[in-house]
């Protein structure tokens, strides 16, 4: 599974080093193939530039996400919950984790059924899903050029591995809006060190696909286990290796 997410990252609370030499990979130099390998099997994670997603379809999404989070909990609840698609708030995985965090999980087809929405936005509605769809069709193809790049860099065959996977009809590769909204408890004595919008966690899925707005949160793990932040981009996407795409080697 591929996930594409557009997050506007949320404050990790947990003492990091900001690190700014993540592996950084422009999709239109000749050599990307063999550095997008380097950096999943060094780091699992690397920056993308000149990704080719359209920045209209970028800046389209984001005003309509905003318009969706700005409205108040009892409208956006209409669109909940999610089952397995919809909107979510605070309730963030199958066994009832929390966090400070509100989302829309979509799947990623032509043909998700938008109808929550239409209770939302009535005939505006139509204008959110041409939005999505504009996206998340650009994203994907983006992600197959990411994946056949793989492919041929691990040297597996046949080329279309990965990418076939995110191309079927039944492909359960999901898209994600998240929102972390302003915390009231930020500067109350806890100094919001227990609230955070995603604790710790691997992504089970081949590859996500994330981008940010220019606030900071974003952290990964070195192999050190060191923590490190990772500088918000938002011209930019950052590529996230899955459980699913690691290999097991023989010590």
């Amino acid at each position: 599974m591929v996930v594409m997410s557009k997050p506007a990252m949320e404050h990790h609370c947990a003492a990091t080093t900001l690190f700014p030499e993540i592996p950084l990979i422009d999709l239109s130099k000749p050599d990307s193939k063999n550095l997008i390998v380097k950096a999943c099997e060094e780091f699992g994670f690397f920056k993308l530039i000149n990704h080719g997603v359209p920045t209209e379809f970028i800046t389209r999404l984001e005003s309509e996400a905003i318009k969706f989070f700005s409205l108040p909990l009892s409208e956006k609840e209409k669109a909940g919950p999610v089952d397995p698609f919809g909107y979510g708030n605070k309730k963030i995985g199958s066994n009832g984790d929390v966090g400070w965090v509100e989302y829309i999980l979509l799947t990623t087809s032509n043909e998700a059924n938008y109808q929550k929405f239409s209770a939302i936005f009535g005939e505006a509605a139509e204008k959110f899903r041409f939005a999505v769809n504009d996206y998340v069709s650009a994203v994907k193809k983006m992600a197959y050029e990411i994946l056949e790049m793989l492919a041929d860099g691990l040297k597996i065959q046949p080329r279309n591995v990965f990418s076939k996977l995110l191309m079927d009809e039944e492909s359960d590769s999901a898209f994600r809006l998240n929102h972390y909204p302003p915390c009231p408890e930020l500067n109350q004595e806890t100094n919001g060190m227990n609230l955070i919008g995603f604790g710790e966690h691997t992504d089970p899925q081949i590859i996500s696909v994330l981008r940010s707005n220019n606030i900071s949160g974003l952290q990964i793990s070195l192999k050190d286990g060191n923590w490190i932040s990772i500088p918000p981009d938002q011209n930019s996407f950052f590529i996230n290796v899955g459980d699913s795409l690691q290999v097991q080697r023989p010590p």
